[in-house]
């Protein structure tokens, strides 16, 4: 049988673009911990793509290598250079973290003191540098800088390192869960080893991915929590999947529009005109579950301090804090929101405008399946960080992430349906047209290619 090149030469383009990409980073960038990841990276891209430049005179299947040089690429761009860093910024040297590690773990060190993460905006104002003392995330995010509050700095205690430790194990759990779950990796009805080696690479390899890895690092577990719960949607799982986007929704208010997205998936796949129908039992498993670390970490900080979290999460969220957000990519809300007349106003009323939109265009044709919902994910969320008047560049991490995990997730989806729905059954045409009626386009097109 003959073995497609296609992959492998994928693999050389993406290889040798990020190649390109970390070594203009390393060149002109004015930030140096982004300088220092670009020169790091770049010996890790360039190999990587000579790697698949050889496997493509290689005869037959070569999916362990490829599999082998991801591997080894995740590690060379996003752990060595994060560790560097991390061990860099322990020994004193400067520019070499971006100020959200700061400002996690300066949190981390104020939940344990007083029980709240937060400071009101009059402390705020008198620090030598107000930016630093706004903490602009849910509680929960706090969390990640509670190692080096109780340890001291040391390059294990980097809020960095739990950053990368908390999206790897979401994303092996998810792997676990498409391949078909623990004691099952070779179901024949679960994503296919391509489509996963996709995902691995649009989330720890893809340059924008890697470089927050190693130098902020704090959007990351936020979209791996995301990806969990699409998985344990995907197996209907309600319960364990409210728990992941709850803990998501607990780090960043980002992760809140993807949370309504999977209540629509599990409503629309339930049959609501009984209360006590199973798929309404689902539904009220996933609000139990996602209200559960919502809740956990966000009352007792509105017990104690109330104020803090409106100062910090709210007003600088919406541009009313003492200093204004460092977010101020050339995107068009914050373009509007600095150039048009009246632009403060009019970027939050598109933004609200599109999130209107969207949540009609839900309600009409809400996701038959988690793979839908991973698209309509990337469809608000990238609504978003285009139009936020606060916004950045390296949000673009969120589509990439969600799209690179779309492909196991239709994967999954087809070989589900597949397997199961149509098991026993004649293979025939009309089978196959009623297949794509109902979940869209086969693997053979929408997965097959990027295998």
């Amino acid at each position: 049988m003959r073995v497609s090149n296609r992959p492998l030469i994928i693999d050389l383009a993406f290889y040798g673009v990020a190649a390109l990409f970390a070594g203009a980073t390393a060149l002109w960038t004015t930030l140096d911990s982004h300088a220092q990841w670009g020169a790091i990276a770049f010996g890790g891209y360039l190999p990587a793509a000579i790697c698949a430049a050889i496997l493509l005179a290689q005869p037959g299947p070569v999916w362990r290598r490829r599999a082998f040089v991801a591997v080894g690429a995740a590690l060379a761009v996003t752990a060595i250079p994060l560790v560097f860093m991390a061990i860099d910024r322990a020994a004193g040297i400067s520019g070499r973290a971006q100020e959200e590690v700061l400002v996690v773990e300066a949190s981390g060190a104020r939940l344990l003191d007083t029980g709240s993460p937060y400071l009101h905006a009059d402390a705020i104002a008198a620090l030598p540098e107000p930016l630093l003392g706004y903490n602009p995330y849910q509680p929960g995010m706090a969390v990640f800088g509670i190692p080096a509050a109780l340890f001291g700095e040391h390059w294990w205690t980097d809020a960095r390192v739990y950053f990368l430790l908390a999206a790897a194990a979401c994303a092996i759990a998810a792997a676990r869960l498409l391949r078909g779950g623990p004691g099952s990796a070779l179901n024949p009805t679960g994503a296919g080893k391509g489509p996963l080696l996709r995902a691995v690479q649009a989330t720890f390899v893809f340059p924008v991915c890697a470089l927050t890895f190693a130098t902020g690092g704090d959007d990351m577990p936020v979209v791996a929590l995301m990806v969990l719960a699409l998985a344990f949607a995907h197996r209907e799982r309600a319960f364990a999947a409210g728990l992941a986007i709850g803990a998501a929704g607990a780090l960043k208010l980002f992760a809140w529009p993807a949370a309504v997205v999977i209540a629509f998936l599990l409503w629309r796949n339930g049959d609501l005109q009984s209360w006590r129908s199973l798929r309404a039992i689902n539904v009220r498993r996933y609000l139990a579950g996602f209200a559960l670390p919502v809740a956990a970490t966000m009352l007792p900080v509105l017990a104690v301090d109330a104020r803090g979290f409106f100062d910090n999460v709210i007003a600088f969220g919406l541009g009313h804090g003492v200093v204004t957000s460092p977010a101020q990519s050339p995107l068009p809300g914050f373009l509007i929101a600095q150039y048009v007349p009246s632009g403060d106003l009019i970027a939050p009323a598109l933004l609200g405008l599109a999130a209107l939109v969207i949540a009609g265009l839900i309600w009409v044709r809400p996701p038959v399946t988690a793979a839908s919902a991973a698209l309509w994910c990337t469809a608000g969320l990238s609504a978003a960080f285009l139009l936020m008047p606060s916004t950045r560049f390296g949000y673009l991490l969120y589509p990439v992430v969600l799209l690179g995990w779309w492909l196991p997730l239709r994967d999954a989806v087809a070989g589900t349906v597949t397997g199961s729905l149509f098991q026993g059954l004649a293979q025939d045409d009309e089978a196959v047209d009623e297949l794509e009626e109902e979940t869209g386009l086969g693997p053979s097109l929408a997965v097959e290619w990027w295998r």
